[in-house]
């Protein structure tokens, strides 16, 4: 199945400079926000508590919301169905440091005549253990951008991989301030959601380096932009088909996954648009702007094949005793 079929190249590169600057526009605005608004963070990395009750019918949500507001310690709690209509969480800020009693005794009498339930699980996250996973979570992001420049740099060249990098950083800045922007809490959903990100761009720039790589051999073009225009072209299908179809899945996780998903599958969201846009638009141009040579890249090439014809034609005149 083809969206695109083939007959001569898109000419998409010769508006490289207009994309250039609507993604600049775009990631120094989501800096702006991210450093005007900061992050919203989630019970995981600011710290708070997790209360999980199961009702034996379908829980009042506006009831029980009404009932806690009135409570100092769950006036800002958050109150979400969790899997079904009859179980519920709760997140408050309330942290370890303030809990002076039982508060699964506390939550029974509060909300003692909404219904028939039970308190499956209460879970507590201290301030400092929030402050460790917010750290951890960074490192991890950069470990998987440094594992990401070294990988690409190995399999192509460091041009192909800074600009890689650069894509990535382009995609999770503008997700970031996506989730900024809109005040989603961030937790380790959203971290998890980044890191796919991370994964998903780079796969899909991958596979137009791939090709970019290929017709530098088989193509005797020189100009770069050609060549990029050619590749990008053939490969414009399988990029779309992919993206689209990963888009719908995420869209249904988003619309009918419940509250509990929202903040991940948003931010997947993001991530699909704005990943499949760079790996043609920010990725692939970027290589003319680091200097790549179409002509020194054959040439090399062209080098390193007569090296090892010269050195398969030595090992066989060894093997017959000629050396």
């Amino acid at each position: 199945m083809e969206f695109f079929k083939y007959k001569k190249p898109i000419a998409l590169m010769a508006k490289a400079k207009y994309f250039a600057t609507l993604s600049l526009i775009l990631v120094l605005s989501s800096w702006v926000i991210i450093a005007i608004k900061g992050f919203n963070y989630g019970i995981d990395f600011a710290g708070g508590t997790v209360i999980q009750i199961k009702y034996d019918k379908k829980a009042p949500l506006k009831e029980i919301r009404s009932k806690l507001s009135h409570t100092k310690k769950f006036k800002d709690a958050i109150v979400t169905n969790f899997g079904s209509d009859k179980e519920i969480i709760i997140r408050t800020n309330t942290s370890s440091k303030e809990v002076t009693k039982d508060l699964s005794q506390e939550v029974k009498k509060i909300l003692s005549d909404t219904g028939n339930f039970e308190i499956r699980r209460v879970d507590m996250i201290g301030p400092q253990i929030g402050s460790e996973l917010r750290e951890k979570g960074i490192k991890a992001t950069i470990y998987a951008i440094i594992g990401i420049l070294l990988y690409v740099s190995f399999r192509f060249e460091w041009r192909f991989a800074l600009a890689s990098v650069i894509a990535l950083i382009h995609d999770v800045s503008i997700a970031l301030g996506a989730i900024a922007l809109l005040k989603i809490p961030f937790n380790l959903d959203i971290l998890a959601a980044i890191l796919t990100i991370l994964g998903y761009s780079l796969n899909d720039t991958i596979i137009v380096f791939d090709r970019i790589r290929e017709s530098l051999v088989k193509l005797k073009k020189v100009n770069l932009f050609d060549l990029i225009d050619e590749s990008v072209t053939r490969t414009l299908s399988r990029t779309v088909l992919t993206s689209l179809t990963t888009f719908f899945v995420v869209l249904v996780l988003y619309l009918f996954g419940g509250e509990i998903l929202k903040g991940f599958s948003f931010t997947l969201l993001v991530g699909i648009i704005v990943g499949t846009y760079s790996s043609i638009f920010v990725a692939s141009p970027i290589l003319k702007w680091l200097g790549f040579d179409v002509k020194k890249y054959k040439d090399a090439l062209a080098e390193k094949k007569r090296r090892e014809l010269e050195k398969e034609k030595l090992r066989s005149q060894f093997e017959q005793g000629v050396v």
